[in-house]
């Protein structure tokens, strides 16, 4: 009877035994790169308050401008009549031929 052929994959060794996060260099990295998505993080976050704060406060200057209008608006009291009363409307309608 012949002995079986062994190959790579019969060696026996350590490899992936050892747990990664117990090696002291692999953790002080995976740290490292905790802090620096953190640091990232936090900027984006200070952005989107800035834009936030952007968006509010131009949303104030719109509704002031809108009231000075209405009160200018308002004072001025035009008679209705007065306005253009816009395109004016036929019975008929649009035909068109062909």
């Amino acid at each position: 009877m012949a002995k079986p052929r062994r190959g790579i994959q019969d060696i026996r060794s350590l490899t992936g035994r050892v747990k990664k996060a117990t090696l002291p260099h692999e953790v002080f990295l995976r740290i490292s790169h905790m802090e620096m998505e953190k640091a990232r993080k936090t900027r984006e976050s200070e952005k989107a308050r800035q834009l936030v704060a952007d968006i509010a406060a131009r949303l104030q200057e719109i509704e002031a401008e809108k009231d000075a209008l209405l009160r200018e608006v308002g004072e001025r009291e035009v008679d209705p009549r007065q306005v253009c009363p816009g395109p004016r409307r036929s019975s008929g309608g649009l035909k068109i031929k062909y």
